[in-house]
């Protein structure tokens, strides 16, 4: 398989994306970007009310979260990105090309526990259940690689760089 051009870290709200990305980024020496940077305001408000997203609210976002990821300068790239359904993840290999998924996994009461303790962003635990119930796990088909959340960030972007890069 290809060297990805894009590596995606993706999974809920509160699973870890952008201190993964960030910490793959400089392990591999390249350039990243957070999606969540590319809401709209009108996005970023209903989840600060605990709305979860429709797909026709999430389109907008996906495509200018890929338009982004095109414009950073190195390769591969990271991206921290929810992907939650494939569509989703399929919309971003098409517009992207070689994508691989870095899927942070664990369980509801971990991520939980995390959002709880963070502050000052817009995702809170109210989002948790609309989050999960729009995940559709990464298929085989998929290239992707399934990293669980209860390891040490040191050890998931370890893993991700040597399976996707």
């Amino acid at each position: 398989m290809a060297r990805p051009d894009f590596i995606v870290v993706m999974g809920v709200s509160g699973a870890g994306k952008t201190e993964i990305a960030r910490g793959l980024a400089d392990r591999l020496g390249v350039d990243w970007i957070e999606a969540d940077a590319y809401h709209s305001a009108a996005n970023v408000e209903r989840m600060r009310r605990g709305d979860g997203l429709t797909d026709e609210m999430r389109w907008p976002w996906l495509a200018a979260v890929a338009e982004a990821a095109l414009a950073l300068p190195s390769r591969p790239a990271v991206v921290a990105c929810s992907a939650l359904k494939r569509s989703y993840r399929d919309f971003l290999r098409e517009r992207l090309g070689q994508v691989g998924f870095a899927f942070l996994d664990g369980s509801e009461e971990l991520i939980l526990q995390r959002l709880g303790s963070r502050k000052n962003h817009f995702a809170g635990p109210s989002l948790l259940s609309s989050q999960l119930a729009t995940l559709e796990l990464p298929m085989p088909d998929e290239r992707f690689l399934a990293l669980s959340i209860a390891w040490s960030p040191q050890s998931i972007v370890e893993r991700a760089a040597a399976a996707l890069a």
